[in-house]
């Protein structure tokens, strides 16, 4: 029965599966009456012994109805098995019980329902005809009042009908008997029972769960469409545990489904290729009778038979491709939706299954990572101490070690933590020792497995890297095992795709310790008794006992006597006579007492830093591929007289060599490394080194005698050449045409006196460092032909451009130049460099710090990309005449010359770019005229709409209920006040005090300034309409910044404080906005701080905006930077912003650190770090001043929550006592912010003004 798939048919589950956990297999629901004597009985007895847990309804009572006893059966049972018969539908009981079943199937779709259609016609059921139909109607005659459950019925019997089942008729020829039925039955559930039964993962699947979702994602089983996911990894980090995992999880979602495991093993014979067809057709069909019979008969009998199924298969552990062929043919008969996965050592055979089997389907692939240290802590911790024991320090400690050496392989952190389960403290460290030095045998036979799938050639590359080259770069490994004929090239990707070694991204090899270990593992097993029998020394002991007792012989093709701390050591001075294969001589922190008198003429590589002597007199390097030998006392003229062809060498570096001064005529025709720097008594290189076609780095650096190189370089491969400091050479030699490759050139701080004009041929050139060469005094005009240069340091900016415009077609202009650093070069006076705009098309950033440049000319806004202009420390930096609109960050610390706030100095011509009018401050307020706020209830509300002669409503808002209705109107001497009372205003929009929103009648609803805006404080919200859809900024402005001397914030920011918080409000466009911090004086720095500028709106959470560190160079300095109006504006869509917004500008400061990132949230405030600080923005605050005088404010001197009489307090000319009333006058300011009266009490004093009295208003 295909039918019967994974929905519902395990009956247990694993701990990392979500599969549900089933009571029982299969319940069976039957009319007693029909056929519990006969065929129910015979199908309960033929699935009990088939081991078939059922559940029969026999052991439960009639009387108690559909209990919910039942009902947990039914709920717990994973096939729902129903004997419909002649009379079923005539017992309520049974549709009951049908309906509970229907109901479980549909909250649970992995309970199946299987119908038996026992001597009726599964079409009188779904039709409900025939005695289904009669039994129905006399129901519903009996449950007039209770038609729902009727109905409930039929839609059961519908549902069940519907489902796929055995139909059986006596006397049909479909089958013998109605025993050979029963049969038929119980085998099919048995098969279905066995396959779905949840595949065992593992004991502690710790770290499964995110993997088995990774994977699960890959498959996207939602997907129509058929793929294979391949999962690689290391051995032993848990493929087939993740891929059982997978299967348990998913399993149920198609048709059919297949774990087949070793593969690889039984792909390798036609046997084992038939074993595994008829296990794939017995896992899918359920039928136990297949032979295939050959191989190719298996691949058209799985096509033909499976082809119409969504399948879920398997493959586990894989090795080749072509066997996947052999056991499933083309792969392209597989069903829509269909998923296959195949765990496999070797990546690379996905990219074979790709070109090879799946040519027309999705193959994607998955790498299994190690545990992390968490994970691994936690799976160590469940095998050495079952039951969850709390672990004390030591033990932890221990487990820790012990976790670092397995790296987070499962495989090795299950095997010795159950090692360990159990023993005492000093087992445990005792074990340490005993497994870095001896490998376990289990965790190398698993590691072992991908080594031996190696070819020959590849498990020789496996053993030098693991024995000498792990931590090595890929490409010198590369050169050395190309000599050794062992084709690196190929044989390395192959050790990758086997995940046996690992290049990072500085393209360096890698392997896991343990592999490592199982590499060297392999070499001991040579010759476990006799070191001088085995392939390759690499452990120090072993190598020092070959080398002292001249133990060696030529089967020995590698050493590495590596000493973990400097050592003084006497070798045999024959110990590498018998070596007549030695490949590879790796020798560091040892010191000989006595000069060698042999080296095998078959080295490769030798390396052996501070070599006390020369060479053996015998010894020809004719095999040589790389030499590094810095710090020795080798004498190149000694050795180039004995006419060594040296036609295999590549690298060399002699660093440090105080023995050589000249570099001799050397036939070396593939050289393509030379390194010499340091070499502080080389004067003479010949002529031949001009000339090597191969030749790609050259570091001369340091070699503080050069005098002479070869005249002419013609180095078609060289791309990095190096001659900083060298102090006494003053020529360069000429360059070919062919240089072509060069990128980087330094010549920092040598003596050169000029750049020959054929630096024009360096056409790839990248970086040119000229950094303090002092003898040069000009550049050639040619320099501008170098397109590609994008870092030029260079000491002078005198230039003979030749063009007298950019063209590119003719190949002038540093087109790729982005920064221009001449700091520290006091010999910039001028620039020169920079006339020529044209050719600097994409400069971003100049550095002219620390140089003695007296004026920037104008010419310098024509740079169309420029954002950063660095000028610190320019004492004789006096002007700048011009900035580009493109740019956004200024230092200029410590210009103490330089004009920062004339109306053309640098201050203005910021602001100017950033787009700020210091003449617009308060759009709501242009006349600035205002009140003290606490004084409107001194004037009646008929001042409604009053406004000053430019349309600004100037009196104080808590003056409206003491001027009479009659003054509507009126007009004063001077102008003072005009009352006028309309509903659209000029320019200024309303801008009281809040308190006073509810004297403003309902009419005043859609007032407006003439532009359209909304700038009354937010409690008018409520009279005015919402418009601040459709705001549009540009989504291109940047943040600007200025570090300048100066110490007055200027006049125009309208809002400054010496507190840390600065408040206004904003309408539902945020305007442009800029801060400006004043520094304290020098003793505030004795510590660097950190500085932030936060910004909140209408109360929401704040965000950074601003940071930079004060340091004790930009004492008495002024920082300003505004930030992106579009982020604001975000900010602001974010808060529910109404037409008046709150904005709450904050500065924090924190003690810089420099270990880690800056923490605003640490705040040992400097009280004099910040002198003061100021925001500039056009806000709809409150104007400032007004020719109403400023009147006391009463809250001075008082808590928040003091009460005020102002009757009491107050006091005007014409009351009863008289009293004079005097013009206030503000003594001290500490805080000029227009809003700062509404929030926070001020220290501002008063003197009163002669004011008139209430009363004499007529």
């Amino acid at each position: 029965m295909t039918f019967l798939n994974s929905e519902g048919a395990s009956s247990s589950s694993s701990s990392s599966s979500s599969t549900h956990r089933w009571n029982f297999d299969v319940f069976l629901s039957f009319r007693g009456e029909d056929t519990r004597e006969g065929f129910t009985s015979h199908l309960y007895k033929a699935l009990c012994d088939k081991g078939v847990n059922t559940f029969i309804d026999g052991k439960l009572h009639r009387g108690e109805g559909i209990s919910k006893e039942l009902t947990q059966v039914i709920q717990s049972s994973s096939i729902l098995v129903i004997v419909f018969s002649e009379n079923y539908a005539s017992s309520a009981w049974c549709l009951d019980e049908l309906a509970e079943i229907v109901e479980c199937n549909k909250k649970d779709p992995k309970v199946k329902i299987c119908p038996v259609f026992y001597n009726i016609d599964p079409s009188e059921i779904r039709n409900q005809k025939g005695n289904f139909g009669k039994a129905l109607a006399k129901h519903e005659k009996k449950s007039k009042d209770n038609k729902n459950k009727v109905q409930r019925w039929r839609d059961a019997l519908r549902k069940a009908a519907d489902a796929s089942g055995w139909p059986y008729k006596k006397g049909s020829a479909t089958y013998k008997s109605e025993s050979d039925f029963i049969q038929n039955i119980v085998e099919e559930i048995a098969i279905a029972k066995v396959n779905w039964m949840p595949l065992y993962v593992a004991e502690y699947p710790v770290g499964i769960k995110s993997r088995v979702e990774a994977i699960e994602s890959l498959l996207d089983i939602k997907s129509g469409e058929f793929c294979v996911v391949g999962i690689h990894g290391l051995p032993g980090v848990g493929k087939t545990t993740i891929a059982k995992a997978v299967y348990n999880k998913i399993a149920k979602d198609f048709d059919g489904s297949s774990f087949l495991m070793n593969v690889r093993e039984n792909l390798g014979t036609d046997a084992g290729i038939i074993t595994l067809q008829e296990q794939l057709l017995y896992d899918i069909l359920g039928d136990g009778n297949w032979k295939v019979g050959n191989r190719l008969r298996g691949i058209s009998l799985i096509e033909k038979r499976l082809c119409c199924k969504k399948l879920f298969l398997i493959l586990d552990d894989v090795d080749d491709s072509t066997r996947i062929e052999n056991l499933l043919g083309k792969c392209n008969w597989f069903a829509p939706g269909s998923r296959v996965i195949i765990t496999l050592r070797d990546r690379h055979w996905l990219a074979a299954l790709k070109e090879k089997v799946c040519t027309t389907y999705k193959v994607k692939e998955f790498k299994i990572e190690q545990l992390n240290e968490h994970e691994a802590l936690q799976l160590f911790k469940e095998h050495a101490f079952p039951g969850n024991k709390p672990l004390d320090e030591d033990y932890s400690k221990l487990a820790t070690k012990f976790i670092h050496f397995a790296k987070g392989l499962p495989l090795a952190l299950e095997i010795i933590a159950r090692d360990l389960c159990g023993k005492a403290k000093d087992e445990w460290e005792s074990a340490l020792d005993m497994y870095k030095k001896v490998p376990n045998n289990d965790i190398q036979k698993m590691l072992r497995v991908s080594y031996d799938g190696l070819h020959d050639t590849e498990k020789e590359v496996f053993l030098d890297i693991a024995c000498f080259f792990k931590g090595w770069y890929k490409d010198y490994v590369v050169k050395i095992l190309d000599a050794c004929e062992l084709y690196p090239s190929s044989s390395i990707p192959r050790l990758v795709n086997k995940c046996l070694i690992v290049v990072d991204e500085y393209g360096r090899l890698s392997m896991h310790d343990l592999i490592q270990q199982m590499g060297r593992e392999i070499v001991r097993q040579q010759a476990p008794d006799v070191l001088g029998k085995r392939s390759r020394l690499c452990c120090y002991k072993d190598s020092l006992k070959v080398l002292t007792t001249n133990k060696g012989s030529k089967k020995i093709r590698g050493i590495m006597l590596h000493s973990p701390q400097p050592v003084k050591v006497q070798l045999h001075t024959e110990a590498f006579k018998r070596m007549e294969n030695l490949k590879f001589l790796i020798v560091e922190n040892v010191h000989i007492c006595k000069p060698l008198k042999y080296l095998p003429n078959s080295l490769i590589l030798l390396k052996w830093p501070d070599y006390p002597f020369h060479w053996p007199f015998e010894y020809f390097p004719e095999q040589l591929v790389a030499i590094e030998m810095p710090r020795n006392c080798i004498r190149l003229p000694k050795l180039i007289n004995q006419e060594c062809r040296l036609e295999n060498l590549k690298d060399v570096n002699l660093e440090h060599c105080e023995f050589i001064t000249k570099l001799p005529k050397l036939w070396a025709p593939n050289l393509e490394s030379l390194d010499l720097a340091f070499c502080k008594n080389l004067v003479e290189i010949d002529e031949c080194f001009g000339s090597l076609e191969k030749l790609k780095r050259w570091n001369l650096a340091h070699c503080r005698e050069l005098q002479f190189l070869p005249s002419q370089l013609r180095l078609k491969s060289l791309k990095y050449f190096c001659l900083t400091s060298c102090s006494r050479l003053e020529k360069l030699p000429n360059f070919h045409p062919e240089m072509g490759c060069l990128e980087i050139l330094y010549l920092g701080e040598s003596g050169i006196r000029e750049l020959p004009s054929s630096i024009e041929h360096l056409t790839k050139l990248d970086t040119l460092s000229l950094d303090k060469c002092e003898n040069l005094q000009d550049l050639p005009d040619s320099i501008y032909k170098l397109q590609q240069l994008r870092i030029l340091d260079t000491t002078t900016t005198k230039l003979r451009p030749t063009c007298n415009s950019f063209d590119s077609s003719s190949g002038y202009g540093f087109v790729e130049m982005k920064p221009l650093d001449f700091q520290h070069f006091e010999n910039v006076i001028e620039l020169d460099l920079l006339m020529k705009l044209d050719y600097f098309p994409a400069l971003e950033m100049i550095d002219l710090s620390e140089t003695n440049i007296v004026t920037i000319p104008k010419s310098l806004s024509r740079l169309p990309k420029l954002e950063s202009l660095l000028i610190l420390n320019c004492k004789r930096l006096h002007e700048i005449q011009g900035l580009p609109q493109s740019i956004r960050t200024i230092l200029a610390e410590n210009c103490m010359l330089l004009d920062s706030q004339s109306p053309s100095g640098l201050l203005n011509q910021v602001i100017e770019i950033i787009g700020i009018l210091p003449n617009r401050v308060c759009r709501s307020a242009r006349s600035n005229k205002l009140m003290d706020p606490q004084f409107t209830n001194y004037f009646p509300s008929e001042t409604e709409g009053a406004e000053s002669e430019n349309g600004d409503i100037s009196m104080d808002p808590q003056f409206s209920n003491f001027l009479p209705s009659e003054a509507e109107g009126a007009e004063y001497e001077d102008g003072d006040i005009l009352f006028i009372k309309k509903k659209k205003y000029e320019y200024g929009d309303i801008s009281m005090d809040p308190q006073l929103s509810n004297y403003f009648p309902y009419e005043t609803e859609g007032a407006e300034s003439e532009d359209g805006g909304r700038s009354m404080d937010p409690q008018f919200s409520n009279y005015f309409p919402y418009e601040t859809e459709g705001v549009i900024y540009e989504y291109g402005d940047i943040a600007c910044t200025l570090h300048v001397p100066g110490t007055e914030i200027p006049k125009w920011f309208n809002h400054q404080s010496v507190e840390k918080t600065i408040l206004f409000w904003v309408g539902c466009k945020f305007p442009k906005l800029a801060v400006c911090i004043a520094l304290g004086p020098d003793e505030a720095h004795k510590r660097f701080y950190d500085c932030y500028v936060f910004i909140s709106i209408n109360g929401c959470e704040e965000r950074e905006y601003g940071y930079f560190r004060p340091s004790e160079n930009n004492y008495n300095h002024l920082f300003l930077f505004s930030p992106c109006q579009w982020l604001l504006q975000q900010q602001m869509k974010e808060s529910k912003p109404t037409d008046q917004n709150h904005v709450e500008v904050t500065y924090r400061t924190c003690f810089a650190h420099y270990d880690v990132e800056p923490n605003p949230c640490i705040e040992p405030l400097n009280p004099t770090l910040i002198k003061r600080w100021g925001v500039h923005v056009e806000c709809t605050c409150p104007p400032q001043e007004s020719v109403i005088p400023n009147l006391p404010l009463l809250t001075a001197g008082r808590d928040d929550d003091d009460v005020v009489d102002y009757c009491r307090e107050l006091t005007f000319y014409g009351s009863d006592d008289k009293e004079e009333y005097q013009s206030p006058v503000v003594l001290d300011d500490t805080s000029m912010s227009c809003m700062s009266w509404l929030v926070e009490p001020t220290t501002k004093l008063f003197k009163l003004f002669c004011f008139c009295s209430p009363r004499n208003f007529s």
